[in-house]
């Protein structure tokens, strides 16, 4: 049998949350796994959500606790306790459920195709209407059947792909060989967004192969979400959009890319740029002060935020 160890970051206020997300752990057809539940230092413990399980499945579940470290933070110290005996690492945000069969469908077209690399689709409520499925990309990019039982494809040019739309991937839905959970880690600096593009960029253009499942590998939960509880109203809201043009920054020079990519990424530095201006332009419309050092912050590492700043104002004067 072939070993998963499911990694579960949790940062809770709602009690049960993570003993629902647990119970599609201990569903699932693959038999073969263990959990480590990273206790982020979450208002509500994670030990609270544990009782109803039998001794058995308890002995399968580690909890980690640490200093709050944020998401990636979190999923880093996961990876980092992974036993020897482990051939897969698959994530699971705490407030999300897998469908039975995902470990099953994952380990299959992992071991079936030597790949590294594996992404389910997910589904989810209204809150989360731009994620895409899988299924969904044979309209955007070259597509390759591998399977139909599972419903297994190749996107030969996966990363340029992800680079325009990355709204199919999703951690819930992802595991990853021991080439990439022994090496690649998340940018715990990025707490507020966009920790996880980087993540996934890094494990495409590392991984041997990447295979994708047009299924339903997860369905999406509604317990705290950082990138969605802020909105452009928060004082939060220019330093989630200063982390999403960080990662990307990173991305942008880590790697070398074709003009095409770069324009890709360049997109969306943009809007990240635009939607923190826009935020700011609001706090001046509300006779509230902007937020000045985080902007210059900003612009002495991107002086192209100066000129959307400019451009922003000559659109705002031009109406």
């Amino acid at each position: 049998m072939t070993k998963c160890t499911a990694i579960i970051p949790y940062y809770q206020r709602e009690p049960g949350i993570l003993a629902r997300a647990l119970r599609s752990v201990f569903a699932q057809t693959h038999p073969d796994f263990d959990v480590i539940v990273v206790d982020d230092a979450s208002p509500l413990p994670a030990e609270n959500d544990l009782d109803d399980f039998t001794p058995a499945e308890r002995a399968r579940i580690t909890v980690v606790k640490q200093p709050n470290a944020g998401p990636g933070g979190a999923r880093n110290t996961g990876l980092d306790h992974i036993g020897a005996d482990c051939t897969y690492a698959a994530f699971l945000d705490s407030d999300d459920e897998w469908t039975p069969d995902h470990l099953k469908d994952a380990v299959a077209g992992l071991s079936l195709f030597d790949a590294d690399c594996y992404w389910a689709s997910i589904r989810g409520g209204d809150a989360f209407y731009y994620h895409f499925g899988v299924a969904d990309l044979a309209g955007v990019t070259e597509v390759v059947r591998l399977s139909d039982e599972p419903p297994l494809v190749e996107v030969p040019a996966l990363g340029a792909t992800m680079l325009k739309n990355w709204s199919f991937m999703h951690l819930s839905c992802m595991v990853i060989g021991q080439p990439l959970f022994r090496k690649v880690r998340f940018d715990a600096s990025l707490r507020l967004a966009a920790e996880d593009v980087l993540f996934f960029y890094d494990c495409v253009r590392s991984a041997r192969r990447t295979v994708l499942s047009e299924g339903f590998g997860a369905v999406r939960g509604e317990g705290i979400n950082i990138f969605h509880g802020l909105d452009s109203d928060s004082p939060q809201f220019l330093k989630q959009q200063f982390n999403t043009w960080v990662a990307l920054d990173q991305l942008e020079n880590r790697f070398q890319h074709v003009a095409e990519d770069r324009a890709s990424i360049e997109s969306y530095k943009q809007t990240a740029r635009n939607q923190a201006l826009w935020g700011q332009a609001r706090l001046v419309k509300a006779r509230k002060t902007p937020q000045f050092k985080q902007l210059a912050a900003w612009a002495w590492r991107d002086p192209k935020l100066l000129r959307s700043a400019v451009n922003l104002a000559v659109s705002k004067i031009a109406k």
